[in-house]
Formats: structure tokens, sequence, C-alpha cells
């Protein structure tokens, strides 16, 4: 097998990625729909408040008050802030993958034969590679081993599983291989029980979204937040 330079990683990620991305850029756009009535509304999904009879009741969520942060060296307290700004600069990659998982699933059922499924997926992933690649190819290895472990929180599967799905065991065997040249395997797991990167993602991801920097989407595999932090402090 030839040595790979950096410009054939990031050739190798913008592949993996596009090809998922790609699976519904041809469905319907789903539209969030906000419910509401007479007697109650849902508000930054904080509180709850509930008017009857000139009688005001709020019923409060569980609010987390996160834990300070210590480290044991300035050298962790810079990888800390490193990590953040790439958690911020490819969270929203992982967070689409999950919304195009769940369209493409619905999606593809409706679809008549393989050869239509086939049909769909390739001109999909044409179109998705002139919107992303000049994107995807700016990531740099951390990033992309940070995005790994970012769609596994937010899809439940490992990209290495999502390639495999839809495209062939070939390639992502082939795909996978390609990534190791580069400490880089797209059968990265997230686990922030026993990662400290992964520990560090999670806290980072938990004060984004109580600060407003990032939106939150339910993430697809277990999450204790008690017993994360009682693992690390």
């Amino acid at each position: 097998m030839k040595s790979l330079n950096m410009s054939s990683i990031h050739l190798y990620i913008i592949i993996v990625l596009v090809s998922f991305f790609s699976l519904a850029v041809y469905g319907q756009e789903k539209n969030d729909t906000i419910y509401k009535d007479s007697i109650s509304n849902r508000m930054d999904d904080w509180f709850l408040t509930k008017i009857e009879n000139d009688t005001m009741q709020i019923a409060l969520d569980d609010i987390w008050l996160l834990p300070r942060m210590h480290f044991e060296s300035e050298e962790a307290r810079r990888e800390y802030l490193i990590t953040r700004r790439r958690v911020y600069k490819v969270y929203p990659f992982a967070t689409l993958a999950a919304d195009r998982l769940e369209t493409v699933n619905d999606l593809l059922e409706t679809l008549p034969n393989k050869q239509s499924r086939k049909t769909y997926l390739r001109r999909a992933q044409k179109f998705m590679r002139e919107e992303f690649e000049d994107t995807l190819k700016n990531f740099t290895r951390s990033e992309g081993r940070i995005l790994f472990k970012l769609i596994h929180r937010q899809t439940g599967y490992t990209t290495y599983e999502l390639v495999k799905e839809y495209r062939s065991g070939w390639n992502a065997f082939w795909y996978n291989t390609a990534a190791s040249v580069y400490d880089l395997t797209m059968k990265q797991k997230y686990d922030p029980y026993n990662e400290k990167e992964d520990y560090y993602i999670e806290d980072i991801l938990q004060r984004a979204y109580g600060n407003g920097r990032l939106e939150e989407q339910e993430p697809a595999i277990p999450i204790n937040l008690r017993e994360i932090y009682e693992s690390w402090h």
C-alpha cells in the first residue's frame, strides 16, 4: 500500500463525510413545529409556565450546575481550550449527520428498488461534494478525530458503521485503513467516562448549550452527566 500524504488523508475524510452527508439532499426538509395552546408555553427548554384561575405555576426542569474545571497543569488547560475551538468548528457537522441519518432512513424506505436507491445516492453525493468539499478539506487530523467521535455521539454509530451500511464493507475497510496512517480511526467511539479528551468535549458541549454558543441536539447514546463528572473528580 502506498504511503499517504496529508492531502490524501484530507481527501479520505472528505469522501467519508460527503458520502454520508449526501444521502438526504433530495429528501424533504423537516421543519420543527412548536405546538402552543392557551394554557401552556414552552420557553427556552428551561421552564413551563401554566396559568389557571389567576395562579401562575412554574415547573422547573432539572438544572445542572456544572462544576468548575480543574487542570493539573497549564498544558492541560491549554489543551482544553484548543479542544473547545475544535468542538465549536466540527459539532455542526455531527448534528447534520444525525439529522441526515434520520431523513435518509425515512426516504430510502419510499424508494421502490435497489437501483433507484443507488441512483439517488450517486446524484446526491455529487451535489453534496460540491457543497461541502471546500470546508471539509480544511479540517485538521485532530478536528477529524473529534468529528468522528461526535458523529458517534449524535447518531449512535461510528463513521465506519455508517459507511459500511450506506456504501459497502470494502469501502469502509479501505477508508479506515487509510485513516489509520494518520492515527485516525473511523471506528472511533465517544467515551467521556474513560477518555479525557471526550470528557473535555462533553464539558465543552454542556457549557456551550447553556450559554447559547451551540444549539443542543439530543445525543443518540446515553449520557449521564452525574456519572461523567464523578468519574473525573
